[in-house]
């Protein structure tokens, strides 16, 4: 939020953010474990094979990186996304993909992805029951709500959530959160509910080949709408309609 970073115009980075987490998370285990090796499941056309590995070697150079999806033996088996479900269902493994739903999510507490499978052809829809997070704009509500939020050297340090009617010079009126994971989940609430935040791009990968993203990121949105336009005064004041 400090830096208004962005991708395409419009991708607030929701996975990008949670890649170099995870790795620590890794490493840490790497160290614990004394391990010499460990593996992803990113396959060879997209970016987080590239955003793990680089964390892991930023992390832990000597360590060493297998990548079945790189791996022909592996990927000539598994053809893709529809031979990982048949033998997920032959093996009795739970998974959340199904035949019906064959698109490829990643949640966080910032956002979900939503790619691959149905999504990978631009002229298709996305389904209805595919978005998870926000509600469609047909199903918001008419009336607006009015939050103010204070920044303090670009991190969001107060939101108010003020009563209805009440005037933007009235900033202090109504309920007030400070702590900045709480300030994070009201936000995320309250986009949800007025349907804020969802994306249907074509981007372009690192690697150089072009993917449809399909993403909801609620409280994200809001917030790097507030900082940009928070020029001057330190508090941005708005209307969620």
């Amino acid at each position: 939020m400090q830096a208004n970073c962005i991708y395409e115009g419009v991708y607030l980075l929701g996975t990008s953010l949670a890649r170099p987490v995870i790795a620590r998370g890794m490493m840490d285990i790497v160290v614990q474990e004394d391990c010499q090796f460990v593996s992803h499941g990113c396959t060879g056309k997209g970016n987080d094979q590239v955003r793990f590995e680089l964390a892991f070697y930023a992390l832990q150079p000597e360590i060493e990186v297998i990548a079945p999806w790189r791996d022909p033996v592996f990927y000539e088996r598994f053809a893709g996304r529809a031979a990982l479900l048949e033998f997920a269902a032959q093996k009795n493994i739970p998974v959340f993909q199904t035949a019906a739903k064959p698109w490829s999510t990643d949640e966080n507490l910032h956002h979900i992805s939503y790619e691959a499978g149905i999504l990978e052809d631009p002229n298709t829809t996305p389904p209805a029951d595919m978005w998870k997070l926000i509600a469609d704009l047909k199903n918001t509500p008419k009336e607006p709500e009015r939050i103010s939020i204070e920044w303090t050297k670009g991190i969001p340090t107060k939101l108010w959530i003020h009563p209805a009617g009440t005037p933007a010079e009235s900033s202090t009126a109504g309920e007030v959160v400070t702590d900045a994971v709480e300030i994070f989940l009201t936000l995320n609430a309250l986009a949800r509910k007025h349907g804020i935040g969802r994306i249907d791009i074509v981007e372009n990968r690192f690697i150089g080949v072009k993917s449809r993203g399909c993403y909801e990121t609620p409280g994200g949105t809001i917030l790097r709408r507030a900082h940009v336009s928070s020029i001057g005064p330190r508090t941005w004041y708005t209307e969620l309609s």
